[in-house]
């Protein structure tokens, strides 16, 4: 397929899909009868200059693909898309046993799939409960009732990015991001997905999929133990021989290991066995919440409002030294939620449903930390995470209330939360507290100088309405297992990290991409189980 990039359209152009096709047509030099499909592979809005515009690229197939090669580059803006193939060729021996993945956030559930479409027929432990059980126990402690540690926000069939907004955006540029888009279409994405600049599913829409993709999981020979959480492992002569879990110990010589960023006590125990860990950068903030209207009318200008535009989304950045403060995980039209799954904790995050049609806009205001902040060492940076979060717990009140202040309290360290039209969604409830005095005095004056700057780069983001709720802790885990080439963990043979709890991954794409990997490494040395 032909990709002509770059198509500037007025939001008033009257049917812009039909102008942009012919366009991309006369750029090529092509007549209608030569195509045998044109139309939209991805649409975004250009809010830099002025009016907001329309920016499409056109994928074009010919009837005659042989030709496509030829005009690739004939503009500048023309490219020739091809879609990444994905299928290993299993290896020589085969297994004992199935392999065992463990964790069924995006990483592990499409390491399983791929496993099951190859015939490895794969067993997955998950600790938490399939999501209709998860979901009742997360709505249970939004409505004020108490924390499950094994089915909460974290943990759970889907893992944390089932109750988050659902992004698909990455920046890793793999060819595998297409096979991850097109399974979702199959298990029932919106098909905007396929073309948007910033593809979102929801968290409402993400469950149904999460379950589709499980359910083909199984129906291929795969089985999935939810409630069932991997303890430990069995070695023999040195190499992985058993998966060990809470209802018995499962025979296996492979792990793909994708427990997620929050899986505290596997990495206690991973350090305890002596596997490499080592600390790796991660971020610290809050969740800023303003009304969606005024982020609109910030990016939009005149234009807000207008109904061919997307509720605005915003990524703000801002270097403080040798630190880096960030906006991450912008939730247009979301909430904030409570995102605790270890008692005595209070940690925010971001959801939207599909439509993000809330009243508010939030998003996270952190700030980076490097594993040098920790010498070097993964429990330490786990620690850190821990003190915050338990501060944060006293702060808001021993109630799993949040800790919450205006942006301009916090800029002065006065402590104020003050009614106005910015609404905090916390549904926990939250209680005013000086926010900075939660954080090292370094990390707090640094978050302080980035929200000034954003200020500056979007007017009104410290307006007198913006809030604060506290703390966000959880952007990425602290923790990176090492692992080779061949993307086993060198220390212990047949044990594959992956995803974004074992440090290479961040975020749904990138981590099921990961798995995707990993899945690919591991049926290359071997054969299905008899």
């Amino acid at each position: 397929m032909l990709l002509v990039r770059s198509l500037r359209l007025p939001l008033d152009a009257p049917c812009p899909e039909e102008q942009a096709v012919d366009r991309a047509l006369k750029l090529l030099h092509l007549g209608r009868g030569q195509v045998a499909a044109a139309g939209v592979a991805r649409l975004s809005v250009d809010a830099r200059h002025g009016r907001p515009a329309l920016v499409y690229t056109i994928g074009v197939r010919l009837k005659d693909e042989g030709a496509e090669p030829a005009l690739a580059g004939s503009a500048p803006c023309v490219a020739l898309a091809r879609r990444a193939e994905y299928r290993p060729l299993p290896g020589g021996a085969p297994l004992e046993h199935p392999p065992v993945v463990a964790g069924l956030g995006p990483a592990g559930l499409f390491a399983a799939l791929a496993l099951a479409r190859a015939g490895y027929r794969p067993l997955v432990v998950e600790r938490g409960p399939a999501l209709e059980k998860r979901v009742a126990a997360v709505e249970r402690f939004f409505a004020g009732g108490a924390l499950d540690e094994q089915a909460n926000i974290q943990f759970g069939e889907g893992g944390a990015g089932t109750f988050s907004d659902g992004k698909l955006t990455t920046r890793i540029g793999d060819e595998l991001c297409g096979f991850v888009t097109d399974t979702l279409l199959a298990h029932g994405a919106p098909p905007e997905i396929a073309w948007q600049q910033k593809p979102h599913v929801g968290t409402d829409l993400l469950r149904g999929i999460i379950a589709s993709i499980r359910a083909e999981i199984e129906a291929l020979g795969g089985r999935v133990l939810f409630d069932t959480a991997l303890t430990g492992f069995q070695l023999k002569n040195g190499r992985l021989a058993g998966a060990v879990t809470g209802s018995g110990t499962i025979p296996c010589q492979r792990l793909v290991l994708a427990v997620g960023h929050s899986a505290r006590d596997t990495f206690s125990m991973l350090a305890q066995m002596g596997l490499p860990l080592s600390a790796k950068p991660f971020s610290v903030g809050f969740r800023a919440e303003h009304l969606q209207a005024d982020i609109d009318r910030g990016l939009y200008h005149a234009a807000a409002g207008h109904p061919a535009l997307p509720p605005g989304e915003y990524q703000l950045s801002h270097h403080v030294g040798g630190r880096c403060v960030y906006s991450f995980c912008m939730c247009p039209g979301g909430q904030v939620v409570p995102a605790a799954s270890e008692e005595g904790g209070v940690l925010t995050n971001g959801m939207s449903y599909h439509a993000r049609a809330g009243k508010n806009a939030n998003a996270a205001v952190v700030i980076s930390l490097d594993g040098s902040d920790f010498g070097g060492d993964a429990l330490k940076a786990v620690a850190f995470q821990r003190r915050l979060e338990r501060a944060a717990f006293a702060a808001g009140g021993g109630s799993y209330a949040a800790p919450a202040e205006n942006v301009q309290s916090f800029l002065k360290g006065q402590g104020r939360l003050t009614p106005g039209p910015v609404e905090p969604t916390y549904c926990r409830g939250v209680r005013p507290c000086d926010l900075g005095s939660l954080l090292p005095a370094g990390l707090a004056d640094g978050l302080r100088a980035g929200l000034a700057a954003f200020d500056r780069k979007l007017p009104g983001y410290a307006g007198p309405s913006a809030v604060l709720t506290g703390l966000e802790t959880r952007t990425s885990s602290p923790v990176r297992l090492q692992r080779g080439e061949d993307f086993q963990c060198s220390a212990l043979p047949g044990l594959y990290p992956c995803g974004e709890g074992a440090g290479y991954a961040g975020g749904i794409m990138s981590a099921a991409v990961d798995g995707l990997r990993v899945a690919r490494a591991l049926i290359e040395t071997s054969a299905p189980a008899p």
